[in-house]
């Protein structure tokens, strides 16, 4: 962990979707470690509450939910067993996610729409199911995970690109419509990270052809991103630190956007 342990989210009620794996669950394990009672809500609910029960033994606050993010029913009841866990929830981390690595000829209807609703369809869920006790309470803060793919494009990513700039959208107007009634929304944007997800994403993009050896990407952005570092950069957005922060786009990066 890159963040200095604080207990910055003390008496905080965090939900993290996707908490289990990746930087997901670099994420579940910060929050808690800073004070925060976390529900991890995951595809994989078995892995979802073995971190919450290896965090439980380190004294922490965490329980494991299973959902398909991207189906309501599943939402709801995962959201609402959180809520009756620990009562409402003062953050929400936006975090689950996938791509698809592929010409965009070859790509199938039913693809589009299976990614649109893990990457995209998840967030509007999540958030309709949390923002209503984030209303209650009078704050909030909700964190969604981008991708610097919402503003860089890549041959083979056109789906997971247009999902990625969805999100980067979805973050700002959010923070728009709820903004005077304490609710802060903003979206933060990985590089390349190294996380199983991440690596398959760059096998994929060379067996296209694409230029995306981890050399060819650490000329790009320096070295590949770790875990930790995508989560403290979710830390400061979810916390009272960023307390002035809203509507933004944070890039997690090392200037891979901006050169």
């Amino acid at each position: 962990m890159n963040a200095k342990l604080d207990g910055r989210l003390a008496g905080k009620v965090a939900i993290v979707s996707g908490g289990a794996g990746g930087c997901g669950s670099a994420a579940s394990e910060l929050f808690a470690a800073q004070g925060a009672s976390v529900a991890i809500i995951d595809r994989d609910g078995d892995a979802a509450e073995t971190l919450a029960s290896k965090l439980r033994d380190a004294g922490l606050r965490a329980t494991g939910f299973g959902a398909d993010v991207s189906k309501q029913s599943d939402v709801q009841k995962a959201v609402g067993a959180a809520q009756a866990k620990y009562g409402n929830a003062d953050i929400l981390f936006n975090h689950a996610g996938t791509l698809i690595v592929k010409p965009f000829l070859e790509i199938e209807e039913s693809e589009w729409d299976w990614l649109m609703g893990v990457n995209v369809k998840s967030m509007f869920l999540m958030t309709k199911a949390v923002l209503p006790q984030m209303l209650e309470n009078g704050r909030g803060s909700i964190v969604c995970t981008s991708s610097i793919s919402a503003v860089c494009a890549t041959p083979g990513e056109v789906l997971y690109d247009a999902t990625k700039g969805a999100c980067h959208m979805f973050a700002r107007a959010i923070a728009v419509e709820y903004r005077d009634r304490g609710i802060r929304c903003n979206a933060l944007a990985p590089g390349f990270i190294r996380t199983p997800h991440g690596m398959r994403e760059l096998k994929d993009l060379q067996a296209m052809g694409v230029d995306a050896t981890e050399e060819a990407i650490c000329a790009q952005q320096g070295r590949l991103c770790e875990p930790s570092e995508v989560a403290s950069a979710a830390l400061f957005l979810a916390s009272d630190e960023s307390s002035f922060v809203n509507g933004a786009h944070l890039f997690v990066d090392n200037c891979f956007s901006a050169v």
